[in-house]
């Protein structure tokens, strides 16, 4: 086994450029302490800035460009912590990038709560006398939209005083889940004793030794099931809190103050969930075809995640991989490509793994910058997905931030997602139309129906479990170890039952879920692959005008609300059309799937 090299042994070919944001440590930190001392210049505005329109431009201006050079000092200088974590130097940096970061959120506290004791009507006629003024319009609407939900100056000071306490349940049950909770050793495929760790469950669960999986799978739960009070009382903490803070923003429920923050009706939560019940039928279709390949008689709750097809021996260079990438995405025609080769040629990609490097990949970047992605390059088919997939991230933002002033540039979580899984949708349907190998077709089917069965229907029964825990609470129902796997046993049998045997230890599965603690967020990962579904059926339909509504939506940044921005690239998520579209994609590829296979 080779070791890894060092960062001075990479290539530059194969490492990103960040010296296109900053050529040496010394502009860095020249540019560092000019934020430092206009960081101290913000209370110029303090009490002044809601007298007249000209004052009001003249602060969030300076707010918004003083907010920019700081998210420049702050990603280079994380960005070169990521590429070699042992470098002392970069290590000193990211933590100077933090406490800008501390001191501009301190300095500008003042703004909101001061805005919003202004009345509409009299910020309409400060932009009408600066008209300037209007560029921030969807800024300042967003902030009044609000303006009911906030309290008096003194009941916010109170509030924010009260997030270190509110925040302990979630506190205790990350301590547990990162530091404290121990497993029982299992044997592996070997027979030899093995320990059983939170990042490796799924590796386990993945063995094509059904015991290995079935061992791992109990050892798991009885850990979690040792502390299952405990970690109810934390999750229940959790509950308590959001709806204290809804109650008290007069809000009527913790469902609707989570919605009310992206401008999500609810109709598009609860048509997620009704949809997806009325599809069990496919995910039912699909746990047949894993039963029969398996050849077992009834399927178990750790037999989910075992791989029906094997991953293909076969690996790909970085520049084979590119090749395959910007064919697949040519669909998104001559422009979007055009671009994409910066992305290559233009020292946005850092490939290969180092000594020091983090692991994983993500796509990031600043408005004065072009996007950046990190790899940690393998060479196999899934590493060619991520390519496609970080891609569509920094397409994106390319877009947003060439299109869009510095204030309506960066997108809201709620649509994070689409871009880059309409890139893994178009890299799919590239590689099963140009393969030649049946066996390599079913692996790729395989990874995608695995795909939307994690995202469209695990997701979805996250976030029925999260709505009905909430609600029994704010309806006088008491949350114990007992009611909550009541509710998450009865949503399991609601998908399983037909086919699955539905292990007793997997009513504790709320209770290992840190998403949980992230109330009614993971929806968003059912809602946006299905709106990137449905976006890619059309532009791989070849019609130019949905082709150019989806490039319209990545040049579109956060300048309107998310569910506004999907409309207008033609997917209306207030209906359960979008969703309903995927199913019948998802259906398809399990079509083809079950004729490779059986």
């Amino acid at each position: 086994m080779k070791d890894l090299k060092t960062r001075n042994e990479i290539d530059d070919i194969y490492k990103w450029r960040l010296e296109d944001m900053f050529e040496t440590a010394e502009e860095w930190q020249k540019a560092a302490d000019e934020a430092e001392s206009q960081i101290v210049k913000m209370a110029k505005h303090r009490g002044k800035f809601t007298k007249t329109g000209a004052a009001l431009y003249s602060c969030i201006s300076e707010m918004y460009e003083l907010s920019r050079k700081i998210m420049k000092i702050y990603v280079y200088a994380h960005m070169k912590r990521d590429e070699d974590s042992t470098n002392a130097k970069s290590q000193e940096l990211a933590g100077k990038a933090d406490y800008l970061i501390t001191k501009f959120s301190e300095a500008t506290s003042f703004f909101e709560p001061e805005l919003l004791r202004l009345e509409s009507k009299r910020i309409e006629a400060m932009a009408r006398k600066t008209s300037k003024l209007r560029e921030y319009s969807f800024v300042i609407d967003e902030i009044m939209r609000k303006k009911a939900h906030v309290l008096s100056p003194g009941e916010e000071k109170i509030l924010a005083m009260s997030g270190e306490a509110t925040s302990t349940g979630q506190d205790v049950f990350m301590m547990f889940n990162n530091a404290d909770i121990k497993f029982e050793p299992f044997s592996d495929e070997q027979g030899e004793k093995t320990e059983l760790t939170i990042g490796r469950y799924v590796k386990f669960l993945e063995s094509r030794d059904r015991n290995v999986r079935r061992r791992a799978f109990r050892s798991m739960y009885e850990a979690y099931g040792m502390h299952k009070n405990t970690l109810a009382a934390a999750y229940a903490g959790n509950v308590k809190a959001d709806a204290f803070y809804s109650r008290v923003r007069k809000y009527k429920s913790s469902f609707l103050a989570a919605l009310y923050q992206d401008n999500v009706p609810s109709k598009v939560y609860n048509g997620l969930i009704k949809s997806v019940h009325d599809h069990i039928h496919l995910l039912t279709q699909y746990l047949e075809i894993r039963k029969r390949v398996l050849s077992i008689q009834k399927v178990h709750m750790y037999d989910l995640y075992v791989p029906l097809v094997k991953m293909p021996a076969k690996t790909y260079t970085f520049e084979e991989a590119r090749q395959i990438v910007t064919e697949a995405l040519k669909p998104l025609g001559e422009d979007y490509c055009k671009a994409l080769e910066h992305a290559f040629s233009d020292g946005w990609i850092d490939v290969c793994e180092n000594k020091g490097k983090r692991v994983g990949a993500y796509s990031w970047g600043c408005y004065d910058s072009h996007p950046y992605v990190l790899l940690n390059w393998q060479g196999t088919v899934k590493d060619v997905f991520t390519l496609a997939h970080e891609l569509g991230h920094a397409m994106h933002s390319y877009y947003s931030n060439l299109t869009q002033p510095v204030q309506y540039a960066s997108y809201k979580i709620f649509v994070a997602e689409v871009a880059s899984t309409v890139n893994e949708n178009l890299l799919m349907e590239y590689m099963l139309k140009n393969s030649k190998d049946d066996i390599e077709k079913a692996f790729l089917l395989n990874h995608y129906l695995e795909e939307f069965r994690a995202t469209v229907y695990r997701q979805t029964m996250f976030a029925e479990f999260e709505k009905k825990a909430h609600k029994l609470y704010e309806k006088g129902g008491v949350l114990t170890c007992e009611s909550l796997s009541a509710i998450y046993m009865k949503i399991q049998h609601q998908f399983f039952k037909k086919v699955v045997k539905i292990d007793d230890e997997i009513a504790l599965e709320w209770a290992r879920i840190p998403h949980f603690y992230t109330s009614y967020y993971v929806y968003k990962y059912a809602t946006g692959f299905s709106a990137a579904t449905h976006l890619a059926s059309g532009i791989l339909s070849g019609d130019k005008k949905k082709r150019t509504a989806y490039l319209n939506f990545l040049k579109s940044g956060g300048s309107d609300y998310p569910i506004e921005l999907l409309k207008k690239a033609g997917v209306d998520l207030s209906t359960t059309e979008p969703i309903n579209a995927a199913f019948d994609v998802f259906e398809e590829k399990l079509n083809q799937f079950e004729d490779l296979m059986l």
